[in-house]
């Protein structure tokens, strides 16, 4: 089917740039969104159609290159929210702004990328169904709203993935931490996915028509937080952090097992101790 070769990448950056690489590579024509103008060269480089499209500038968005950027069927809509400056409310008025203009739009079929950030420290397993204790304890979460706002039209079919923490390319864990002292949560388990691995899911939710589901995304294996960034840090020469002893441990262990199974897929990555070594 030809329309299936169209996709539309909203945000073409530490993810959306090696997905388009990924989708150009098996025969489909991207377009991809970003706010640089610097990106614009390296985009039609790669043979990417490039749009200069900022959503959080609204007087200044060219509304013609928006409804042209989103003259396609699918869509991969991957804007990180910035929700610590003002609870998530420039984000959600970037997304309704992106939703207006998809209401006449011929996008079919809506690929979100969201994080596990939605749901909350249950101190256990942690799977899709377990997005019921944050309708309950927190309603007003910004980012499983935006997932919702799109999820619930009928105009399109939404799947959503959501990542753990991104490590891989030019992310490095080994230098978030180090040289902090006093660090909480030495004991939590972490849930992180390389880069490679996130591309590889995108792409095989496209090519397996995988539409209507949600999916957490998470590597096979959860080393502690202090295991994980002490070696991370040390394989850059930089001084480990220092975790303070807790008597409480607030965590969620990630399932990635839906995903496993009703894509047959295996991580490329599965133990984030063997990310960089």
């Amino acid at each position: 089917m030809e329309d299936k070769r169209r996709i539309s990448i909203m945000g073409c950056g530490w993810l959306g740039m090696p997905l388009a690489e990924q989708l150009l590579r098996h025969g489909y024509s991207v377009k991809g969104s970003t706010t640089s103008p610097d990106k614009i060269e390296v985009m039609l480089e790669k043979g990417i159609q490039p749009y200069l499209l900022n959503l959080a500038n609204e007087e200044q968005l060219d509304r013609d290159a928006l409804e042209n950027f989103l003259e396609t069927d699918v869509l991969v809509l991957n804007i990180p929210p910035h929700l610590r400056s003002d609870g998530g409310e420039a984000y959600m008025n970037q997304m309704q702004l992106l939703l207006k203009a998809l209401l006449s739009s011929p996008v079919s079929r809506l690929l979100f990328v969201s994080s596990t950030s939605v749901y909350q420290d249950l101190n256990r397993v942690v799977t899709e169904e377990d997005i019921a204790f944050t309708d309950e304890l927190e309603p007003g979460n910004t980012l499983l709203k935006a997932e919702r706002m799109f999820q619930d039209r009928e105009d399109w079919v939404t799947s959503v993935v959501r990542f753990g923490g991104l490590v891989g390319g030019t992310r490095h864990p080994g230098r978030w931490l180090a040289g902090k002292t006093d660090v909480p949560d030495g004991d939590a388990p972490v849930n992180l996915i390389h880069l490679e691995d996130c591309v590889s899911i995108l792409y095989r939710i496209i090519e397996q028509e995988k539409w209507g589901a949600i999916y957490n995304a998470c590597s096979d294996l959860h080393p502690l937080r202090k295991e994980l960034y002490t070696s991370a840090a040390l394989l850059l020469g930089l001084t480990p952090p220092q975790f303070k002893d807790m008597v409480e441990t607030k965590f969620k262990l990630i399932s990635s097992q839906k995903l496993k199974d009703d894509l047959s897929y295996t991580f490329i990555h599965p133990d984030p101790m063997a990310f960089f070594s």
